[in-house]
């Protein structure tokens, strides 16, 4: 569809497996760890943003039949951000589980806990198999492309034996034309001779009719 969305989706997937792991993994540190890994983690999602905010520009530049494919690919995206932003927030919260607790009501910590593990797994899944999916469109628009490129250069070649042909051509033709020039120079000779000789005929035949003429005419007066 388009290689530059290709190329921000699959940094997109990337970036979200990484995150869900480094959220899965914040879960269990404590103290100064559990500050680096979340301020880690916010510097990713920053750029989780970003890449967000291209894919969308990128996708809204394009015709609408693909346009409209990438954007509903993009709201998953979207809605896969806004998780890993709630599970950071309730990383950042004095109890991790508050939320989840009041949701569950009456869910004690262990099952809370549970359930937030699974849920990180689940997106952890999810984001894996979108880069496999990533992964694999792009290796077929490298296989169209090289496909193309095969295409391309059999065309060139084709071309070129089709150029070799009309030099080739262009050459005999160039031999024809000097043959028929030849041809004509002595065709104009031979008629300026025909011309020539006829002229010699026609005098000699007028001489000897004068002679002709004198020689009567002297046999009829004598």
């Amino acid at each position: 569809m388009s290689e530059v969305f290709d190329g921000y989706e699959r940094h997109y997937c990337e970036l979200s497996a990484n995150l869900t792991r480094s959220c899965a993994s914040a879960g269990v540190l404590i103290g100064e760890q559990k500050k680096q890994k979340l301020s880690e983690i916010q510097a990713g999602l920053d750029d989780a943003d970003t890449l967000i905010r291209k894919m969308d520009l990128e996708a809204r530049s394009l015709q609408p039949s693909i346009k409209a494919t990438l954007l509903a690919k993009l709201r998953e995206y979207k809605n896969d951000l806004s998780n890993l932003k709630t599970d950071v927030k309730r990383l950042t919260s004095t109890d991790p589980y508050q939320d989840a607790r009041d949701e569950l009501l009456e869910s004690g910590p262990a099952d809370i806990a549970m359930v937030s593990v699974a849920d990180q797994k689940g997106r952890l899944l999810m984001s894996t198999e979108r880069l496999n999916q990533s992964t694999d469109r792009i290796k077929e628009g490298r296989r169209t492309m090289l496909e193309t490129e095969e295409l391309g250069v059999s065309i060139l070649q084709d071309l070129h034996q089709q150029r070799q042909s009309l030099l080739h051509a262009h050459s005999t033709l160039h031999d024809v034309d000097d043959n028929i020039g030849r041809s004509k120079k002595i065709l104009t000779t031979m008629s300026r001779r025909m011309n020539r000789n006829k002229m010699i005929l026609w005098s000699v035949t007028g001489v000897l009719v004068l002679a002709i003429l004198i020689i009567l005419y002297f046999k009829f007066t004598h």
